[in-house]
């Protein structure tokens, strides 16, 4: 049997950024299993699906279908799967409407690295635990 002390969140970045999503694995890397990542908003689903992640770092604007549809189409199939919006428009309208769809966060991309970290961290803290 694990403790959960030792078990870390498995988190799927979906960026159609290379530099930033290989920013987000080296930031992740000593706290959290990034089990994979996407550049296109067609293939977060089949990602989630297939990998399972805990949580899924994902950004606004992605080639396809947007990261709001992607948060929300997440949201509906996988509801235990949190959905980071993680994106350099710091707009309060599209904040609200991440929320309104399912995101479990809003990071801003301007923010400090610890920003992504710690609400990643918050995030899986929150998440509903199995009865033992």
């Amino acid at each position: 049997m694990t403790s959960d002390v030792a078990q870390r969140p498995r988190v799927l970045v979906a960026d159609d950024h290379p530099e930033i999503v290989k920013a987000i694995r080296r930031l992740l890397a000593l706290d959290c299993d990034v089990v994979g990542t996407v550049s296109d908003g067609a293939d977060v689903l089949g990602a989630v699906q297939r990998l399972r992640p805990d949580v899924v770092v994902i950004d606004l604007n992605l080639p396809t279908v947007s990261g709001l549809e992607v948060c929300r189409q997440i949201t509906h199939m996988q509801p235990a799967t949190k959905v980071i919006m993680f994106t350099a428009a710091n707009d309060p309208h599209l904040r609200q409407r991440a929320v309104e769809v399912g995101a479990s966060a809003f990071v801003c991309k301007v923010g400090t690295d610890d920003d992504l970290l710690s609400t990643i961290k918050s995030v899986w803290d929150a998440r509903p635990t199995p009865d033992l």
